[in-house]
């Protein structure tokens, strides 16, 4: 006997529901498999589930098209920043600048580039290395080129603008994703109630092919499984 399976996207339960709901809409009530009651609230939670569903894939879709700039707009910073290290760097091991005034920054005596991988890390050392050739340069010395610490500033602060919105973005589409998973238990609840009502509606039609095709017309969706599979072929063969 092949069994149902209840839906296990969002998509997938949307479509049950609307489903059935529909029906309420081309039968009369003497006709219909689902009590009016049940009816009355799988179409108010549709109406609900399928919003949050759309708003959902909305924040999503819209996180995911900023995410594609700001991940360019990171690139740069990264670039920007990490090249500015070394130039400093190599200023020091020159004698241009003392190893003393990398304590403005932030930055050990030891020249290497601090870890950038992670957002959080260009934030951090962004803001470091800005205020310090500004501290550095305020006390008299000579400011560092190619690429100047203006230059820096502007890729920095375009990244930090993309990179606080899409911190926003990422939390508009956090809520809205626990606002929709809060619902999934309500909506196979309704789910389940339909397809048993439905089920006992037509458990005494005959033949059985008959009776899961009315309860497909609801929405139920049945499965075979695989050795139920080679009998069917091996009954239409014959």
């Amino acid at each position: 006997m092949p069994y149902r399976r209840l839906p296990n996207t969002d998509q997938a339960r949307v479509r049950a529901l609307k489903t059935a709901v529909e029906k309420g809409e081309l039968y009369n009530v003497r006709d219909l498999a689902i009590t009016l009651k049940t009816l009355f609230e799988a179409r108010n939670f549709l109406q609900r589930f399928e919003a949050a569903q759309i708003y959902y894939t909305q924040c999503y879709e819209n996180q995911s098209r900023a995410s594609r700039k700001h991940q360019a707009n990171v690139k740069t910073a990264r670039l920007y920043i990490s090249h500015f290290i070394q130039v400093l760097n190599l200023a020091v091991l020159r004698d241009e600048i003392k190893v003393a005034h990398k304590e403005l920054y932030g930055l050990p005596d030891a020249n290497t580039v601090p870890d950038l991988l992670s957002e959080a890390a260009l934030v951090e050392w962004g803001k470091k290395i800005i205020e310090g050739e500004q501290r550095r340069t305020s006390q008299g010395g000579i400011p560092i080129y190619n690429p100047t610490i203006a230059r820096v500033k502007v890729h920095y602060d375009i990244f930090l603008d993309s990179y606080e919105r899409q911190k926003n973005y990422q939390a508009l589409t956090s809520r809205s994703l626990d606002e929709l998973a809060s619902m999934r238990d309500r909506a196979d609840e309704l789910i389940l109630d339909i397809w048993n009502q439905v089920e006992a509606k037509f458990q005494d039609v005959t033949p059985n092919e008959v009776r899961l095709e009315k309860c497909r017309d609801y929405g139920l969706i049945y499965y075979y499984r695989s050795n139920e599979k080679v009998k069917e072929e091996n009954e239409i063969s014959c």
